[in-house]
């Protein structure tokens, strides 16, 4: 029995459906169980200000370090034309500007997400080793 495009075209979409739904009841499930496992105790909170400090302050002086290169980079790449239209006096508000607004969130959450994932690989790899 040969199979024809309608009968393909019918599967194809009743396949798509049955995947969003399965999809959304997934992350319905998810989220019941996120919720009723963060509002039910044991509440952890010394362990989450932890965390908090191991991100945060932790790699701050990692971020500051790159966001001082990148703002002399980022200086030095902008002084030659700004001089050339004369518009050296524009150049602090434009580093502000450009820094503040688009690199340091950016570069912020790079080197904190390479930092923290790099040391909870290193702590789930020892904890495999030892346990």
């Amino acid at each position: 029995m040969e199979i024809t495009a309608r009968q393909k075209q019918k599967y194809f979409i009743s396949k798509g459906v049955d995947n969003f739904f399965t999809g959304v009841s997934n992350a319905f499930n998810f989220f019941i169980q996120y919720f009723a496992e963060v509002f039910l105790p044991p509440y952890e909170f010394s362990e989450t200000l932890r965390q908090c400090y191991l991100i945060g302050v932790k790699s701050f002086s990692l971020v500051t370090l790159t966001a001082l290169i990148i703002g002399i980079v980022f200086t030095k790449q902008s002084r030659p034309p700004l001089v050339d239209f004369g518009a050296t006096s524009m150049l602090p508000s434009l580093i502000g500007i450009a820094v503040i607004r688009a690199l340091a969130p950016l570069v912020t959450a790079i080197i904190c997400a390479g930092k923290v994932g790099s040391g909870i690989g290193a702590e789930l790899g020892s904890k495999k080793v030892t346990e």
